[in-house]
């Protein structure tokens, strides 16, 4: 069962000039189509502009379509009656946590999401616990964000998001402001909240290696998704990701030199282990 789909979603952004003038239209999706089951790892590239952050932002209706149609946990999102519903069953976490802490006490944002909720304190605080068990920063409970390294504060974000337990977790560029270290802290608390307890993830990123452990990859250009498939039937078509202004993983783009200069590779490497496994290969077969 599909926990969301959208069929030909259409989005415009007015764009004014310096005295406010309306001078034209953006138009950001054009007839997207989109389909996420629950508990599936989803990833949407796009070089900047190509739509993937309005997208994520009609997932817990930041923002409304036009035109189309667009279901999130069976509930309407085109009826604005569905709004509390959704972003209750929808949670996103943005590219810079500082957008989304609003405590002076790690434990205490964690709390304010499920507070606004209603819910019961003796099971806020139990979820305080479990959410910031599952990001590995219950040391840091009684810590001010404000001395917590980049993706230690991301980390916090998700446990505040995952406090209100929803079913899915849309992370709008989550890394994009961190260093090496950072984006494996976050990557590594997301993909164990999907592994473990089934969250479904839509992770909108511009790095090609986050993207591997995926289950599905969306390709958006110009508002419209261009490619889909597997990681590895996307990352196969190196050429064509050239085309619309994306890399793909170090590793994949080394074998894919290597087939150039006639190495007998299989197509598709995502990973340097798989790429010394395919040497290695290579090696003992002479």
């Amino acid at each position: 069962m599909n926990f969301i789909k959208a069929r030909k979603l259409k989005f415009e952004y007015i764009r004014r000039d310096e005295e406010g003038n309306v001078e034209g239209l953006l138009t950001a999706l054009d007839s997207v189509d989109l389909d996420v089951r629950q508990g599936e790892f989803v990833a949407i590239l796009g070089h900047n502009g190509s739509g993937k952050s309005t997208l994520a932002k009609h997932l817990n209706m930041l923002l409304q379509a036009e035109e189309g149609t667009l279901w999130v946990d069976g509930k309407d999102a085109m009826d604005g009656g569905n709004v509390w519903d959704i972003r209750k069953s929808t949670g996103m976490v943005f590219q810079n946590p500082d957008n989304q802490i609003v405590a002076s006490v790690v434990e205490e944002d964690v709390a304010f999401g499920p507070e606004n909720l209603g819910i019961p304190t003796g099971e806020i605080w139990k979820r305080v616990e479990n959410s910031l068990q599952s990001v590995g920063m219950v040391r840091y409970r009684s810590h001010s964000p404000n001395k917590l390294s980049g993706g230690q504060k991301q980390r916090v974000a998700i446990a505040g998001v995952m406090a209100m337990e929803p079913k899915c977790i849309v992370l709008d560029e989550p890394t994009a402001m961190l260093d090496p270290n950072g984006r494996r802290e976050v990557l590594e608390a997301v993909q164990a909240l999907n592994r473990e307890k089934e969250v479904t993830l839509i992770l909108i990123t511009h790095y090609m290696e986050e993207v591997v452990q995926a289950d599905k990859v969306y390709v958006m250009d110009s508002g419209k998704v261009v490619m889909q498939g597997t990681p590895r039937e996307i990352f196969s078509q190196v050429d064509r990701l050239k085309k619309y202004r994306l890399d793909v993983p170090q590793a994949t783009l080394l074998a894919y030199e290597l087939r150039k200069a006639g190495m007998d590779l299989p197509e598709g490497i995502l990973t340097w282990q798989e790429l010394a496994e395919a040497l290695c290969s290579q090696y003992q077969a002479r």
